[in-house]
């Protein structure tokens, strides 16, 4: 039998450290973001089941290189709001959009993971002028979803909590059980060898159990399959079809088993610009925690060319 749901303050994602954190308006919501160093501006992109703390590692390490590094936590996570509607790829990449004029800015490297790649791509498609280089890791372009879902029954079975999640309050009953237990399974399942380590699945754990973080997070999944058939859908992939003129890195783990390697492989056919395809050997999902010096070291190198 589940155990009652511990539903925690968004205070809990406030984690102390080398940087600071503020709220910033983008879009006609509130965007919190964890902020380091000056100089250039990154913006760092989160994926999911996380928040901005997934890059502690890469917040320091660019401060240290020069960079004004910012996590935001994305639309309905962590302390930033979690309005009802508005979890399409369109709408949250005009929050980055905003985010980064809000921080005096013209435009910005931009790093996605996961959901934040694929906000990464959607960006730097619709607002190509906000987005100076762009960096993504495990996350295909979205144009190669549909023929990865088709033909790969490797894929298919991958993205079974897509079909899952399109469930209505199921799934967020499912995510917070026994303390949010299945965000664990989660990160163990898709990770590398010995990931996650205790600190980081309990920091994961208590943000999806933030008051409608789960509801917010799913919502991602919920537009992402069914849009398909409807016009917002159809005007999203028209959007993304025009190959990017922006310089983009794509790092991906060998051994990830929630998006394959195959499937964001082909992503280059969208990129006009410089393009870069680095395969990560021995790394699951989520690879700026599960090797953090090399991403960051990889994120320096393409920021500074």
């Amino acid at each position: 039998m589940a155990k009652r749901v511990r539903l925690v303050e968004d205070s809990v994602v406030l984690v102390d450290g080398p940087w600071s954190h503020r709220d910033v308006s983008a879009n006609g919501i509130r965007l919190h973001v964890a902020e380091a160093g000056t100089g250039p501006l990154v913006v760092l992109l989160h994926g999911f089941p996380e928040f901005w703390w997934a890059w502690r590692h890469q917040l320091v390490g660019l401060a240290g290189a020069g960079f004004r590094a910012v996590a935001p936590d994305l639309r309905g996570y962590g302390a930033s709001d979690k309005p009802p509607r508005g979890y399409d790829p369109m709408t949250v990449a005009s929050d980055i959009a905003g985010l980064i004029r809000a921080m005096g800015e013209r435009d910005a490297v931009v790093v996605g993971h996961g959901w934040g790649g694929h906000i990464g791509w959607t960006l730097a498609a619709m607002h190509p002028r906000a987005v100076r280089r762009l960096v993504v890791l495990s996350a295909p372009h979205p144009l190669r979803w549909p023929a990865a879902l088709a033909g790969d029954a490797r894929q298919r079975h991958a993205s079974r909590h897509v079909a899952r999640f399109q469930l209505p309050w199921h799934p967020e009953r499912w995510l917070v059980a026994d303390d949010a237990a299945n965000v664990a399974a989660l990160m163990s399942s898709w990770g590398g060898p010995a990931f996650p380590l205790a600190e980081t699945e309990r920091r994961w754990r208590d943000a999806m159990l933030v008051q409608g973080a789960p509801h917010s997070a799913l919502e991602y999944f919920r537009w992402a399959g069914r849009s398909l058939p409807r016009s917002d859908g159809r005007r999203f992939r028209r959007a993304l079809r025009r190959p990017l003129d922006v310089p983009t890195l794509q790092m991906h783990g060998g051994l990830d088993s929630c998006i394959l390697p195959a499937t964001a492989q082909g992503s280059s056919r969208y990129v006009s610009a410089t393009y870069e395809w680095r395969l990560l050997e021995d790394v699951g999902h989520f690879p700026h925690e599960e090797v953090p010096d090399t991403v960051t070291g990889e994120l320096v190198r393409w920021a500074k060319e």
